[in-house]
């Protein structure tokens, strides 16, 4: 296929360039597509824009070596992710039952991609080619940089770096890092020599004069307390290490010598760097092989990415160890211009679906010490009270919606991404203005919220402090004062790890006072990468070390009954959950 605006896919791609080989060739969990939204086709953008030759192989046959082949030896290093997902999220749900559809695949089809797609993906690359470099990232790799717990086998599994068997791990967004690499691949660097870059992690037989120890893989890979308090540990540990002013190289201890040395992590981009990124010259297309198109498509195919990283503090979020907390945000003029671009865009209907990052109202740094791309590391901006530092404005994001309102060609756009409305509550001075802008402007009918719980108790185990029923009944007065019928849509969490029967009791009131039953109801899930997560595996908050309740399988599945109390097939577990709790006094409030 002739050079048609896409990175190339095959040999007839690179001889349509005039190319021989690629100097670096990206193997991704995803379909190919254009789009600033999926990572490998940033990172093969931002490549691209350095003057490097990339091509992708998207979702190869793991079983067959030669699927690698497609685009030859690249000159320099190939490159791996799972995709925009972790590929067991991507393949299970929180009940470890198999997903019937992939949105990251062709037509929704699931099954092309492996379970653990990082470890097939190089030990493919590495049959096919011997003595090549291999680079892993995103999501996947980046939340697996050293033992971590693994919920779909139940144990704690060694550096994904190490079994994987690649080179370089890059965690974090890897726009700097990748760069970094590839420049000093280019020199002539050998990739083991390449051992000092922000924001990756490589293999080593020593630990770093004046690294920071973690516990050794052999002390938290078992399930006695001593080695669970040792996990818990280890988690804190690269939590305090995650700011980029403060970091120190961590090191930790796995089989025989090996040892995973961890850099600071890298700086977030700037706002010039990050507005430069999101101007390259995506396609903001699925690749035209693909006749079924690409469903995770629709939802970004004409949104904005406002900003990145995010200062909530969510235990149950991974956003931190992945983009970090400190907030950057692209200048109005950056989103101002791609919403124009998308204005001329002959399937644009008029609608842009999202103006937002990982928290759409978080659109600045949250004090002075973000600003320098840092954080403060032993405590939260949020939680459990508001730092005294934290700048509360919404003003810069209120008029970038009015410059994007402004654009030729835009009937409307929404702001879909979550929204913190505790912080719109902190905004004395333009908080109320923002709800107002928001309601009238940027949501069509309900917004979607996520308070997750109410239980003071189980709050405290989220990381999470609010007043739900308060911003409740302002959304209501706002909307009523606007003369518009427009609803909540809150997103609840069964079975987190310090939610008791009790609780979930509590909230099932709550939501019957309230005459709302959610549709939807997450399950926790334990992902890699997040404090409930060491919670639900040690039995331990790691911000104290002291017990916390971790309900079972069972209590799970009655949580859950209770949250959705209405459904007949709910009826004898919720039955069963108010019996257990000492409240079947409240059956008849709340089943009937």
């Amino acid at each position: 296929m002739a050079d048609n605006g896409f990175l190339p896919l095959s040999r007839a791609d690179l001889e349509a360039r005039g190319w021989e080989a690629c100097d670096f060739v990206f193997v991704s969990g995803d379909a190919y597509v254009d789009h600033p939204s999926f990572a490998a086709s940033l990172i093969c953008r931002v490549l691209e824009a350095d003057g490097f030759r990339v091509g992708i192989i998207p979702q190869p046959d793991w079983k067959n070596p030669q699927s690698y082949t497609v685009l030859g030896r690249p000159r320099l290093a190939f490159l791996a992710g799972s995709g925009n997902m972790d590929s067991m999220v991507a393949h299970y749900t929180a009940a470890k039952k198999i997903r019937s559809d992939d949105a990251y695949s062709p037509g929704g089809k699931a099954g092309l991609r492996p379970d653990r797609a990082l470890l097939k993906y190089v030990e493919g690359i590495r049959s096919a080619y011997k003595n090549i470099p291999v680079i892993i990232g995103g999501i996947e790799a980046g939340l697996r940089r050293f033992a971590h717990y693994d919920y779909w086998s139940n144990t704690v599994r060694r550096s994904l770096l190490l079994d994987s068997k690649a080179d370089i791990l890059v965690y974090g967004m890897g726009e700097s890092a990748i760069r970094e690499i590839a420049r000093r691949l280019k020199g002539g660097e050998e990739i083991n020599a390449i051992g000092d870059i922000r924001g990756t992690c490589v293999r080593g037989r020593t630990p770093p004069e004046g690294s920071i120890e973690l516990p050794g893989y052999e002390k938290v890979k078992g399930d006695d307390p001593e080695s669970l308090r040792a996990y818990a540990g280890h988690f804190m540990i690269q939590k305090l290490n995650a700011d980029p002013l403060s970091a120190g190289v961590l090191a930790e201890k796995s089989d025989g010598e090996r040892w995973v040395i961890q850099n600071p992590p890298a700086f977030p981009l700037g706002q010039k760097e990050l507005d430069r990124v999101y101007s390259l010259p995506f396609a903001r297309k699925a690749h035209p092989v693909y006749a079924g198109g690409i469903p995770a498509l629709k939802e970004v195919e004409f949104s904005l990415i406002s900003s990145r990283g995010c200062f909530g503090g969510c235990s149950f979020c991974a956003i931190t160890f992945h983009q970090g907390r400190a907030v950057q945000p692209r200048s109005s003029e950056s989103l101002v211009r791609e919403a124009a671009a998308l204005a001329k865009s002959p399937d644009f209907k008029g609608y842009i679906h999202d103006v937002g990052g990982p928290t759409a109202n978080f659109y600045a740094p949250a004090c002075k010490k973000q600003q320098k791309g840092g954080f403060c590391a032993d405590r939260e901006c949020l939680f459990p009270e508001p730092c005294p530092n934290l700048k509360q404005d919404h003003g810069p994001y209120l008029e970038t919606l009015q410059q994007i309102r402004g654009v030729k060609g835009v009937k409307k756009a929404f702001v879909r991404s979550g929204i913190r409305f505790d912080y719109i509550d902190l905004d004395k001075k333009r908080g109320e203005e923002f709800l107002e802008t928001l309601c009238k402007y940027h949501i069509s009918g309900q917004l979607k919220v996520a308070p997750e719980h109410i239980a003071p108790q189980t709050l405290n185990a989220m990381g999470k402090n609010h007043d739900y029923e308060g911003f409740s009944r302002k959304f209501a007065r706002v909307n009523k004062e606007l003369g518009l019928k427009q609803y909540l849509i809150p997103y609840f969490i069964s079975g987190h790890p310090g939610c008791t029967l009790k609780d979930a009791v509590e909230l099932a009131i709550f939501l019957k006072k309230g005459h709302f039953v959610p549709d939807q109801v997450q399950d926790f899930y334990p992902t890699p990468g997040t404090l409930s997560t060491v919670m639900y595996h040690t039995g331990l908050d790691p911000r104290t070390m002291a017990p916390i309740h971790v309900p079972g399988e069972r209590e799970k599945r009655l949580q859950r009954a209770l949250l959705q109390f209405n459904k007949a097939e709910n009826r004898l577990l919720a039955l069963e959950a108010l019996r257990e709790a000492g409240h079947e006094d409240l059956a008849g409030a709340l089943l009937k």
